[in-house]
């Protein structure tokens, strides 16, 4: 932690009001590498707010299984179908290095968690075959070694959804997933094919040692941590697509690279930014005597047309909140019953019981299949069903779920009891390892930093299976 807060970076603006509400600029790298740099007044502001709002609600199953069908080809396709036969031998082969070099890039740390390179690889690849090439491109830009590393600890934005859920705050979301997903499915199909293409020379060329990645995660990180409230770095990070306009290009596929990078920002920043916006107004003219924190990706909140500028436009005074500026106290907040969410179809909202119910030892069994991002379609119909037929005999027995429900079990190793995995977005956490065997390895711990909550690639837009940086 460094000495002076008013040194630190600043990625809050205050929405003035009584009570205030706030705006916070989120980016997608595990939250340890930026924690210490983000200032008190901001964590401040994040405790004492009544509800928190993310742009996807990832505790929502509906959200989760919506994701990974609309990464799915239509009609049972096959990629092999689609794609030129040239770059679908390219990308097999590109998989197949990948899966040899795994085990190799993963770190003592976490095969100590119970994280095996097969298993995550196949967590996050395992269904690469059924899925739409835009989704495959960004699955391999975040097939690298510095992203393998760094799975297993939640990124900035699931952090705080993590500890939203452990202070019993109210949450929400201003999206729906339709509207983060279909823009990355309506790329057209030269264009995809383009973007495959760039992909796969990057990754060849890193793979031969002759390229360097102009922005990598290390970059992302100092310009947040210095507070560079300018850099573009946090647009494609916000938006989750890398770059791929390069000096090196012929003519006309920099023309091609140029349209998609256009039409990315037009789709996946600007066009959500005025949606955002105007559902922040919506929620804040519903909720007068509510304080709200909006935690959205940094690059939401820079560059032109913002979320900050639709606010503004309506009448609102937000001004940024520098480091060391003092936040109004005001009492902490209740426990909040769930505001309706019919005014707004896009909310979600859930209303969070005082105390945890204690779980009886038949329905610990149980876990929420439409969380189990297993990434093999197969297994989510058959999870489906089994969990249709329990649910029947089950019905007098509800219970509201919570976020720290969503573990999936291993099969039994006859050694050790196994980890709990949480797979959300093809990010994967695991429970830390019990010290007793049998039922009692299995109970659930408090959600707060005990279990490291995995992380999303992105509360943004590709919320689906990889966080990736820039050409990264």
């Amino acid at each position: 932690p460094l000495s002076q807060q008013n040194e630190l970076n600043s990625f809050l603006w205050t929405i003035k009001r009584d009570p205030p509400s706030y705006f916070f600029g989120t980016i997608h790298v595990p939250y340890t590498r930026v924690w210490d740099f983000i200032p008190e007044n901001s964590k401040k502001a994040f405790q004492q707010s009544h509800i928190v709002y993310f742009e996807l609600d990832l505790t929502d199953p509906y959200t989760i299984s919506a994701l990974t069908s609309c990464q799915l080809l239509p009609q049972g396709k096959n990629l092999q179908d689609v794609l030129p036969r040239d770059i679908y031998r390219r990308l097999k082969q590109h998989l197949e290095y990948v899966k040899l070099m795994m085990p190799s890039w993963m770190t003592p740390d976490q095969r100590g968690k119970g994280l095996y390179a097969d298993y995550l690889f196949n967590a996050i690849a395992g269904n690469w075959e059924r899925k739409r090439p835009v989704w495959v491109m960004l699955m391999v830009n975040s097939l690298t070694e510095v992203d393998i590393k760094s799975r297993g600890v939640p990124v900035l934005d699931l952090f705080l959804a993590q500890e939203a859920e452990r202070l019993r705050k109210q949450t929400g979301a201003v999206e729906k997933v339709e509207e983060q997903c279909h823009p990355l499915n309506g790329l057209n199909f030269s264009q995809v094919v383009f973007a495959l293409n760039q992909t796969l020379l990057q990754q060849e060329s890193l793979r031969a040692g002759s390229f360097q990645i102009p922005y990598t995660t290390e970059d992302l990180i100092k310009h947040y941590n210095c507070g560079d409230l300018s850099s573009i770095i946090f647009n494609h990070d916000t938006s989750q697509v890398p770059n791929f306009i390069n000096a090196t290009l012929p003519a006309h596929e920099r023309i091609t690279a140029q349209e998609i990078d256009s039409y990315f920002r037009q789709e996946l920043i600007y066009k959500r930014n005025e949606r955002m916006g105007r559902r922040v107004k919506d929620l804040l003219e519903e909720h007068p005597d509510k304080s709200f924190f909006f935690a959205f990706g940094a690059g939401h909140f820079m560059g032109n047309n913002t979320v900050i500028d639709v606010l503004r436009r309506e009448g609102y005074k937000v001004e940024h909140t520098p480091a060391g500026q003092v936040i109004n106290n005001r009492k902490s907040p209740k426990t909040l019953l769930a505001f309706s969410s019919s005014h707004s179809p896009y909310v979600v909202s859930q209303e969070l019981p005082l105390h945890p119910q204690k779980e009886e030892e038949e329905e610990e069994e149980e876990f929420l299949p439409h969380l189990l991002f297993s990434d093999s379609i197969d297994v989510l119909e058959k999870v489906d069903r089994k969990y249709k037929n329990k649910k029947k005999k089950k019905q007098k027995k509800q219970r509201l779920r919570q976020f720290n429900d969503l573990w999936v079990r291993l099969e039994e190793s006859a050694t050790a009891p196994p980890p709990r995995i949480r797979i959300i977005n093809g990010y994967i956490t695991v429970e830390p390892q019990p010290r007793g065997h049998g039922r009692a390895s299995h109970t659930h711990t408090d959600s707060g930093s005990a279990h490291q909550l995995s992380c999303s690639l992105f509360l943004s837009p590709l919320t689906l299976t990889l966080h990736m940086i820039m050409l990264h």
